[in-house]
């Protein structure tokens, strides 16, 4: 008992000179130091290194081809061709490079000598309109957008949680507030009982009675600090400081037990649903992944199509490919060429295509039945809230009304009109009101940002 009452004397102590630490802190610092909200930033960046890939596959490239063979003191041949590609928008890929080629066993379709050249390779039936490496970019930039949704979705589940961390801590620091409160008033009574028997005013039982008041009050007192205590260290899970080192909630540092006790704004039932099938980033998310999923459609399109590329080379001699650029075109000094393929069937072209279009049916049928269940979740938490709000005034009217009966049996009783009996009675009504009361907004508040919550607004 007497460890008992060390813990509780320092707790006391700590409780004088505290400090309150504010819902809207607390949400800060979790917003900002949090494992899992710099985790979600990191999803966001991997999303945008995935989109800085994707563009890689309209880098230019510049590349060169030299050999030489000489063998039993007879040249064989020598090539020097360096290139440059570049890869468009429209999927054409431009070409321009130079040769210098010469030996005794030149290939005949290799000119000798030196000479330039400058060319493209355009599809024209399938990759004309889509092809992998611009759906590629494409998705990559959806889901880039999309990995935003996720971080706005992680945070908001992460905030939710932390609320109810904070109201629970809360209302536990309420509930020990409210013990300790009377078993100061019990310990008081019992001393001046203790008093009246030892000048012979009172019977011995009275002190027996008022004692064991005390004690069932001390009970409770300290179940409570332990409550407030295994609250405190759930709290504490969500305090990181800058350096990613878990920062210990200060001992001198309370909740806000006026926000505990206040009602939270309610919105417009209408404004907020609307709201929320319009900005939920759960929603959101599916939004995206349709997106992504309408690229890849598209190009599952295109095989559909049969492969057509034509090749096209301007010639000259030297390195200089614009040299006689005013003589007619495509009369002497090209090159050109066709690829022309289509399987008769189309058999894996069809079924890629298939599959794509129902990956899209599929995944609006999952739209639809989350945007169903956000919608019923956000009104069922409204209609949860509406009614613990009345059930909030109810009880915190039933309190005051049981407070100032106990003190009227506190009157009573100084003037020796009522028993012990009646004033451990009317004082353990008054704190099962309490404590009703208390469980009861921390219901409230639980419920008020499940409300925020469920339509994705915590940020």
């Amino acid at each position: 008992m007497k460890l008992i009452y060390t813990v509780i004397s320092v707790f006391i102590v700590q409780l004088c000179s505290a400090q309150v630490f504010y819902a809207d802190d607390f949400i800060k610092m979790v917003r900002s130091n949090h494992p899992l909200a710099k985790q979600a930033q990191i999803g966001v960046q991997k999303a945008q290194a995935d989109l800085l890939s994707a563009k890689g596959g309209f880098d230019p490239l510049i590349g060169m081809d030299a050999s030489r063979k000489t063998f039993d003191g007879k040249n064989y041949y020598f090539y020097t061709n360096p290139e440059i590609k570049i890869p468009t928008w429209i999927g054409a890929d431009i070409k321009a490079g130079i040769e210098n080629n010469g030996g005794q066993l030149l290939s005949s379709e290799i000119s000798a000598g030196q000479t330039s050249y400058l060319g493209v390779s355009l599809p024209v039936a399938k990759g004309l309109l889509l092809d992998k490496r611009r759906a590629t970019l494409q998705q990559a930039r959806v889901l880039r957008e999309q990995s935003e949704q996720e971080q706005l979705n992680a945070v908001n589940n992460l905030l939710f949680d932390a609320y109810q961390s904070y109201w629970q801590w809360a209302g536990r620091y309420q509930l020990y507030r409210i013990y300790s409160r009377f078993v100061g008033i019990a310990q008081d009574r019992f001393r001046l009982i203790k008093i009246g028997f030892e000048n012979g005013e009172r019977a011995s039982v009275d002190t027996i009675e008022a004692l064991t008041q005390v004690q069932q009050f001390q009970l409770s007192q300290n179940e409570a600090l332990l409550q407030l205590t295994n609250s405190t260290l759930e709290l504490s899970n969500y305090l990181w400081d800058e350096k990613d080192s878990v920062a210990l909630l200060s001992p001198s540092l309370i909740p806000d037990t006026t926000g505990f006790s206040k009602f939270v704004l309610m919105p417009d039932e209408q404004a907020i649903v609307q709201q929320a099938l319009t900005f939920n980033p759960q929603l959101r998310i599916y939004d995206f992944k349709l997106n992504a999923l309408e690229i890849e459609r598209k190009l599952k399109q295109q095989n559909l199509l049969p492969s057509i590329n034509l090749k096209a080379n301007l010639l000259n001699k030297g390195y200089n490919v614009f040299k006689g650029w005013n003589s007619a075109l495509f009369q002497n000094n090209y090159a050109w060429g066709i690829d022309f393929k289509l399987p008769i069937f189309i058999r894996e072209g069809r079924g890629e295509y298939k599959k794509s279009v129902l990956k899209i049916k599929e995944t609006n049928y999952e739209l639809s039945l989350k945007r169903r269940e956000t919608e019923n979740k956000l009104r069922s938490y409204l209609n949860e809230t509406k009614q613990l709000q009345q059930q909030v005034i109810i009880s915190e009217q039933a309190y005051k009304n049981f407070q100032a009966i106990l003190n009227a049996e506190y009157l009573k009783f100084r003037n020796g009109e009522s028993s012990l009996f009646l004033i451990n009675s009317r004082e353990n009504k008054v704190i099962e009101t309490a404590e009703k009361l208390v469980g009861l907004r921390i219901k409230y508040l639980k419920s008020r940002y499940a409300i925020d919550w469920s339509a994705g607004l915590l940020r």
